[in-house]
């Protein structure tokens, strides 16, 4: 079996690790930069603070901030005419994967224009061309969209999350500065670091994971239980902070090339239906799904409970293992007070049937663990439901 790795260009790490961003700019002979954002980040002087060192440098720009959080065809149409009218020739994209996808659906198309429907990009598209060459500061520690080939856009025709999988949309450069995310307000950090820990657990135990993309995984999961708590309770702690963006970013370094599973199809569903943001649904499934997956795991859970902190686990049987992988993933979900149930986040009963068949549509799918069916995923849906 050939297993490839497909990674970024360029990446920094650190605090005020932003400020080498318009040496980047000049020393790669970029003219004028179109900065994709969503209007909170302007919002609340976020998205400034990377715009102050174009401004600074004279690097001219335009902003294009119709982002919602979770991003639509017509957030990337209007995106491509926007960037066609500004004479840009490269993309900065700052926030959560919202604006990192939104870019990299613009960049492709740009690049790509056959597929201008948008739509058609769903799936693995035969793209020819490179994106338009992206600069990507994540604010949020979650996505890692910075670093790896997949985007997520919601065709709002067909109420589905359409997952793009292009290794020419990824950035060129990837700057991770826990100051840019210092401002992310408890929920969002909670829910953004628990979606980078279902990053980290599904690309260890889906079907094509492999011993160096484990090696990320691991090391992901172990960063994530280690500082996520004290990211959501200590939010100025920059210590916590660049752990946590390390740790979505080398998640995003394995799942990116051997794939997710249903925890992910679930919650693409659950976003397409109820707009309900990503890390969220991720976040409350996790540990339903864990339960379900955890018989075609073999010994995966328990070197995921290692790294979850669990004392004495080459002691216990598989079946406690797995079961104190499982709890301790319910108990740090718990402490950042994340939803426990899909009522509590709006869905509704009658809804469920439709959700199943969707999620056993999606393109993740097929890389869980355990072979599915669209009645299994209703009854997970059924038992996460109250």
């Amino acid at each position: 079996m050939v297993n490839r790795i497909v990674l970024n260009e360029t990446s920094y790490f650190g605090q005020g690790a932003i400020g080498v961003i318009p040496d980047e700019i000049k020393n790669r002979g970029f003219k004028k930069a179109f900065v994709v954002t969503d209007k909170d980040l302007i919002k609340f002087n976020v998205a400034q603070k990377v715009t102050a060192k174009l401004e600074e440098a004279g690097i001219p720009f335009e902003i294009y901030d119709n982002v919602k959080p979770n991003p639509t065809t017509e957030n990337v149409t209007t995106g491509v005419e926007s960037y066609k009218k500004s004479g840009a020739d490269f993309i900065v994209a700052i926030g959560g994967g919202s604006s990192m996808d939104t870019g990299k659906a613009i960049g492709i198309i740009i690049n790509n224009p056959e597929f201008a429907d948008v739509v058609s990009l769903e799936g693995v598209a035969a793209t020819k061309n490179k994106s338009v060459s992206i600069i990507a500061i994540p604010t949020t520690a979650g996505t890692a969209a910075e670093v790896t080939i997949n985007y997520v856009i919601t065709d709002e025709k067909a109420v589905k999350k359409m997952v793009c999988v292009d290794p020419k949309d990824i950035p060129i450069i990837a700057v991770i500065d826990p100051e840019m995310m210092s401002s992310m307000p408890k929920g969002l950090t909670a829910s953004t670091g628990m979606d980078a820990l279902t990053h980290a657990i599904e690309g260890y135990i889906t079907k094509g994971a492999w011993v160096l993309t484990d090696t990320f995984e691991l090391k992901a999961i172990e960063l994530i239980a280690k500082n996520l708590e004290t990211a959501v309770f200590e939010p100025k702690n920059m210590q916590a902070r660049e752990a946590m963006g390390v740790a979505q970013y080398i998640a995003g370094m394995g799942f990116s090339n051997v794939g997710l599973g249903i925890v992910h199809s679930m919650a693409h569903s659950l976003g397409a239906f109820y707009d309900t943001p990503h890390g969220v649904a991720n976040a409350l499934l996790l540990p339903y799904v864990m339960e379900y997956n955890a018989p075609a795991t073999g010994d995966k859970y328990r070197e995921v409970a290692r790294q979850m902190g669990v004392q004495n686990v080459d002691s216990m049987s598989q079946e406690e293992y797995r079961k104190a992988a499982v709890d301790a993933v319910k108990e740090l979900s718990k402490k950042i007070g994340i939803p426990q149930t899909l009522i509590e986040i709006g869905a509704k009963e009658e809804d469920l049937p439709k959700l199943a068949k969707s999620a056993f549509a999606d393109v993740c799918t097929p890389g869980n663990p355990r072979d599915t069916s669209e009645e299994e995923i209703l009854e997970i849906y059924k038992i996460a439901f109250k």
